[in-house]
């Protein structure tokens, strides 16, 4: 069974749906000594499968899978109703229909039995956690299984359900929030303060996430308690990323100078670049995921087409500024500066 403590270099990169994660970036990962994922998060389950085998073909390294969990809908007919009249002239402006606000389960249990069939070195878990009979199907086969957590009483959970670490998510994490209440305001709480308290009062592996751009930034959660480092926005702009151009571009352009939590593109809290989507739309945002999300993906896909960042979400977390256009493994390798070496068997 795959333990994060083994890795050569105590670096992910963060499951990033929609996009950003590719088989590269994941097996990228991989080969630099750390641990990359593919996100099943939007697609269906024979993509997924498929992006998942890319990724093991391109590396002999631990590839892992990250799924979203199904939470109960918190939208309501009505508000969703308002916002979509609210989005008209978005729409309008950019020649497309909204979507179909549907509410559905993102094929979870054709994606469970994605990895059971193909079995990844680790399956982490996005809103929520397994039932206990799918974590033990999953330890079963060999998967060691992670759970995304945003606070220490959702870090108990995760426990009970038998997960072999945890993802410790910060509030300055970019995209999506991993709370398993998707209407609970999110957690300002410091991520090292969260990562030493799960430390201190629980008996699992802790990998910090959330904000993390730098070798400082992961010599501290280190110090902290972590085992690993999970890093996002800092490989964004990698080489290997799937980032589109317009994501790109928005990263490096002076007219965006901070981001906020909106839940104006997906109807679950989530943090990116404060564009003008944002600054019209939020105070009328629903919750309601993924109804949200389906409504506005029209728009959001035009806005890329367009080449236009002011009506897609630029996910990135708060130290977005330090994102870097280089290789995984050159990133990888600043990242690491000054970290004790290795034991000789790591990784093996």
């Amino acid at each position: 069974m795959f333990d994060v403590r083994d890795l050569a270099v105590p670096v992910l990169i963060a499951p990033m749906a929609g996009g950003p994660s590719t088989p590269q970036l994941a097996a990228a990962g991989a080969e630099s000594g750390g641990l990359g994922f593919v996100p099943a998060g939007y697609l269906t389950a024979e993509v997924f499968a498929e992006r998942l085998e890319a990724a093991a073909r391109l590396t002999t390294g631990p590839v892992g899978a990250n799924l979203f969990v199904p939470q109960p809908s918190a939208a309501t007919p009505a508000a969703i109703e308002a916002y979509a009249d609210a989005l008209a002239a978005e729409a309008q402006h950019y020649g497309v229909s909204l979507g179909a606000p549907r509410f559905d389960d993102d094929r979870w249990n054709a994606k469970i039995e994605v990895l059971l069939q193909l079995r990844p070195a680790v399956a982490s878990f996005t809103f929520g956690l397994p039932s206990a009979d799918e974590r033990r199907r999953l330890s079963d086969a060999g998967i060691s299984t992670v759970g995304t957590v945003t606070t220490i009483a959702e870090a108990r959970l995760a426990v009970e359900c038998g997960v072999d670490a945890v993802v410790a998510q910060g509030p300055s994490a970019g995209g999506h929030r991993g709370t398993f209440d998707a209407t609970a305001a999110p957690s300002k709480g410091p991520l090292d303060v969260l990562v030493a308290r799960i430390v201190a009062d629980l008996d699992i592996p802790v990998i910090a996430a959330g904000g993390l751009m730098g070798a400082g930034d992961v010599r501290r959660v280190l110090q902290a308690g972590a085992v690993a480092a999970q890093l996002g926005t800092a490989f964004l702009l990698a080489d290997e990323a799937g980032s589109s151009a317009v994501h790109r571009a928005a990263l490096r352009d002076p007219q965006f100078t901070e981001t906020v939590v909106t839940r104006a593109f997906s109807g679950r809290y989530a943090r990116g670049l404060r564009n003008r989507f944002v600054d019209e739309h939020e105070s009328q945002a629903p919750f309601g995921y993924p109804e949200v999300h389906h409504l506005t993906s029209p728009v959001r896909a035009a806005s890329v087409r367009a080449g236009d960042p002011h009506a897609v979400n630029v996910w990135a977390g708060t130290g977005y500024l330090q994102a870097e256009s280089a290789p995984v493994a050159s990133i990888i390798e600043k990242l690491t500066v000054g970290l004790p070496a290795a034991p000789p068997d790591a990784g093996d």
